[in-house]
């Protein structure tokens, strides 16, 4: 990866607007993505409301956390594999029209493009359209339209439509409709690339057609959800002729006619409702009617406040790199419409913005996203672990599956809780996946003080996961009686099924660790719950005992001859990749290469023993990591998208404050810019989490840890002249400014907070909130030169 000077964009550089402006069908699926908009329940991917001829799959509407599923067929099937797949369902598309301009359709294929331009405005949260468009020798139609998924009704898609002409008369013919159309399975042999459904999954409950309301509802027989639309029109302006309507399966149309001139326009408002159910459709004509005694601008006021209030505290402003500023705000924008609102939902790897991966839910929700909501939101930040929770059933059955006699093992990939994972050396067997759950529990109640979530939630997830360890790991007698973790696949994902994998060794001694803290914390504090949580699972004094030796006894490979931790044990034993004469299209290697082929090499996918030192950060010294990040990182590829933040992360650090800078570059603007090429599957969430991580816990090296509490040790980073953000930490809101002179801390709200700022205490009051003090610098030289 090279450094650059943030070159132009070619959706600008505004700070809170994504702006397409033209027409190219090359960026139609990309643009989809990027332009899609969610409220957490449901997800509208970016594509045109006309549609746009011979592109109609690039169009998609879902529904958090519900889903299809079909059987997983194995050529070769044993014992434990993973039995079904579960897919993100797609609910009716709630915006198709067809329109025609004199018998001419309306489409960006044909005729002539006198103007197009999109905006996503991040502040707003609404979509605006403006299209100018002439058929061949025919006058020019303007359609401007707004399109908004809303943050207030959870349930409502509202779109308003402005229909009006440059000059002569013409008539207009415009369809809309609801369809739920099932669209043509995909096969693709790129993993990330999810694949459609079934049609005979499907069945239609209920079609219908009138002058104002259509109404759509389907069943899906392998998950038995039940998914409800209706839509309601209203217009403005010129007089409309409603024409016919029709009502198939799975659409339902209303056809309408009116006349336009220069000096008349019609507007169109649609209202479209989404609900699933695990029987009967639901009924949604009272709540269709609600909507209706609203305009779309009374929808689109609420939608700015809602977008006001969330950016008063989640967002982080840069001086000095519109482009990384624009970025940054993208992502941060898309984290929360994708991030589910209750606690049957959690965040997908691509959100709500494409069926990429299924749809399924992974671990990049506690390490790479958990983290800003927590900090910014923390009652969202406590839905995904309440959706741990609420699973928790499903990965105790997992776990005896696996021949683990208690306890729980979560899915790698699921929606519903189900292990949807056909690949077990890189799924089943990242076991580590139970530790950094564990983790993101400890995070939320050292950072929020939420005694009643551990205590009634939190420890039973601590507990049950903690048990897997003893199952899978022994204490080798071969290694000094140390305790020894076998055959597993840790985060990076080019080495799979080894022993004693460094991160997941190291993160597990932490998990052990805690839960033996938790078992005392909730003994002395709640001695009740305590009784009845431990009678509940059969929890004993002597195995928590066994958790402590554990990990008191953990092997944690390290080379002594080189000073490095070992990401397993057979990691130097195997040659180094040849990436000299590897070409530069072979990347990612996951496309080009045998999954043997990449495991018998030293080269990693993405961070691991990396990823260790940040989340594990003080237990190594500075020059610890320092030769641990030169050693790992020359072979790192980075072909996920969750490596480089880890690496930027580190880098700061260890003072390569280059290498930071030109990581968090590729971090900010990796779907905007397409890095991975892939982006028109759907967003990576998991990396918009980490610019978050790169500029608060990265540059701002901020961390909180107990018994110390929260601490900073902030950097600028190359480029950037200056940056500001927020964090709430048990109740006390503090906003942190750093600039080319100085660090300032100022405690917005709240009574007092304590902090260490490059490790000297500072307290805050409401007497005196503010403290500063001059910018520290440091910069060492990397030993590689730029990052890769």
């Amino acid at each position: 990866m090279q450094h650059t000077l943030y070159p132009p964009s070619r959706l600008g550089d505004h700070p809170w607007r994504i702006v397409e402006t033209g027409f190219n069908a090359v960026d139609y699926s990309l643009n989809a993505t990027l332009f899609a908009l969610g409220n957490g329940y449901i997800g509208l991917r970016g594509t045109f409301d006309e549609g746009l001829l011979g592109a109609e799959s690039d169009a998609g509407c879902y529904l958090n956390g519900v889903y299809y599923a079909e059987p997983i067929r194995y050529g070769e099937k044993a014992y434990g594999y993973a039995r079904h797949n579960q897919r993100i369902a797609a609910a009716a598309l709630p915006h198709e029209l067809t329109l025609a301009l004199d018998g001419q359709r309306v489409d960006l294929r044909c005729g002539e493009i006198l103007e197009h331009r999109r905006e996503l405005r991040m502040d707003e949260g609404l979509l605006y359209r403006r299209l100018r468009w002439r058929a061949p020798n025919g006058p020019v139609l303007v359609l401007e339209s707004r399109r908004l998924v809303s943050l207030t009704e959870r349930h409502l898609i509202a779109t308003e439509y402005h229909f009006s002409l440059e000059s002569g008369i013409a008539d207009i013919e415009l369809a809309s409709s609801l369809n739920a159309v099932p669209g043509v399975m995909t096969d693709s042999d790129d993993p990330r690339v999810g694949a459609g459904i079934h049609k005979e999954d499907l069945v239609s409950r209920y079609s219908h057609a009138s002058e104002e309301t259509l109404a759509l509802s389907h069943h899906l027989l392998s998950s038995g959800f039940t998914l409800s639309s209706a839509a309601a029109h209203h217009f403005d302006g010129a007089p409309v002729q409603f024409i016919r309507h029709a009502s198939e399966p799975f659409r339902a149309t209303s056809h309408y006619r009116f006349a336009l001139t220069d000096q008349t326009s019609v507007t169109l408002t649609k209202y479209a409702l989404f609900d699933h159910s695990r029987g009967e459709p639901v009924a949604l004509d009272n709540r269709l009617k609600e909507c209706r005694r609203h305009r779309f601008a009374d929808y689109a006021r609420a939608q700015t406040r809602q977008m006001q209030q969330f950016w008063q505290t989640a967002d982080i402003e840069i001086d000095g790199a519109p482009r990384l500023q624009q970025g940054l705000r993208f992502n941060l924008f898309h984290l929360f419409q994708s991030l589910g609102r209750t606690p049957d939902t959690n965040i997908a790897a691509k959100g709500l913005t494409g069926h990429g991966y299924d749809g399924h839910y992974f671990w990049d929700s506690e390490i790479y996203i958990l983290p800003f909501f927590l900090y910014t939101q923390p009652q969202l930040a406590r839905n995904l672990l309440l959706y741990r929770h609420r699973i928790l059933d499903s990965a105790r059955a997992r776990a005896r599956e696996l021949a683990i006699p208690k306890g729980a093992l979560y899915p790698w990939r699921t929606i519903g809780g189900e292990e949807c994972s056909a690949y077990y050396p890189a799924g089943t067997a990242q076991f580590h996946i139970n530790a950094d759950i564990a983790y993101a529990v400890r995070q939320y109640h050292e950072a929020t003080g939420d005694d009643e979530f551990l205590r009634d939630i939190g420890a039973e997830i601590v507990f049950e996961t903690a048990r897997l360890w003893p199952a899978i790991g022994h204490f080798n007698p071969h290694r000094d009686g140390q305790f020894c973790i076998n055959e597993v696949t840790g985060p990076d994902e080019y080495t799979a099924l080894v022993n004693n994998n460094f991160f997941t060794n190291a993160m597990a001694q932490r998990h052990l660790h805690y839960a033996a803290t938790v078992f005392d914390w909730l003994q002395n504090h709640f001695p009740e719950q305590a009784r009845t949580l431990y009678r509940k699972l059969s929890l004993k004094p002597a195995e928590v005992a066994q958790w402590q030796h554990a990990a008191d006894a953990m092997f944690l490979p390290f080379d002594a001859t080189q000073g490095i931790h070992l990401q397993d044990d057979s990691f130097l034993d195997k040659p180094r990749w040849d990436f000299e004469h590897t070409p530069a299209e072979h990347y990612p290697l996951l496309l080009h290469y045998h999954p043997l082929t990449i495991y018998r090499h030293q080269v990693c996918k993405q961070a691991d023993t990396v990823l260790a030192l940040f989340l594990l950060g003080e237990q190594f010294s500075t020059e610890q990591k320092r030769r641990d990040f030169d050693f790992y990182e020359p072979l790192t590829t980075h072909d996920s998208t969750l490596s480089a933040c880890a690496h930027s992360i580190i880098a700061n650090e260890i003072g390569y404050t280059d290498k930071a800078s030109a990581y968090f570059e590729q971090v900010a603007r990796m779907d905007l810019d397409n890095h991975h090429r892939n982006t028109q599957h759907g967003i990576h969430t998991a990396c918009m989490g980490g610019t978050w991580l790169c500029m608060v816990q990265g540059f701002a090296g901020m961390r909180q840890r107990h018994p110390q509490g929260l601490s900073f040790r902030p950097r600028l980073p190359s480029g950037l002249s200056g940056y500001r953000f927020q964090i709430q930490v048990r109740g006390q809101q503090l906003s942190v400014r750093v600039d080319e002179r100085q660090v300032q801390y100022r405690l917005v709200s709240g009574d007092n907070l304590r902090l260490r700022h490059e490790g000297d205490s500072v307290s805050l009051t409401r007497d005196q909130p503010e403290a500063s003090f001059p910018l520290a610098t440091t910069a060492t030289p990397s030993p590689h030169g730029a990052a890769r």
